[in-house]
């Protein structure tokens, strides 16, 4: 289904991602994210959907079906280097930093905090090119907001 997604994603210079492509992927990168410690949460899924309403301004019948597409993408896409790749290239810092913000969401809606998906936030941020310091602005902001 997402052949063609993947494939830009995998290639060695990769084009940048249009507002579809780059809305999918930060979304299959939350997806990533819930399941990162083995239990994908129904908190975490509808955490998920929230965040993709109101960042895309989205019914929740959309907003369902994107975090659905982003799982059928999750499951066949490569690593998460691709993932973040894509995303920092398509979008500005400040969003980058929105998207650690929203991944602290998903990450801290069951109510717990787990070493996997702290680990994997490290690295996205990381690899989005967001310093540390913003990286843990954006978690005390949702762990306040909680």
């Amino acid at each position: 289904m997402f052949a063609d997604f993947i494939k830009n994603l995998v290639a060695p210079d990769p084009e940048p991602l249009n507002d579809t492509d780059a809305r999918l992927a930060l979304s299959a990168l939350l997806v990533r994210l819930a399941r990162s410690d083995g239990e994908y949460a129904l908190s975490e899924a509808t955490h998920i959907e929230h965040i993709l309403a109101t960042r895309y301004q989205l019914n929740e019948a959309d907003a369902r079906a994107l975090r659905g597409d982003a799982e059928t993408l999750e499951s066949e896409a490569p690593d998460t280097v691709r993932f973040t790749r894509a995303i920092k290239d398509a979008v500005a810092y400040e969003d980058r930093i929105a998207v650690i913000e929203a991944l602290w969401m998903v990450a801290l809606a069951d109510g717990e905090r787990d070493a996997e998906e702290d680990a994997l936030i490290r690295l996205a941020a990381s690899l989005l090119g967001v310093n540390d310091v913003d990286s843990a602005r954006a978690r005390q902001r949702v762990a306040d907001a909680g």
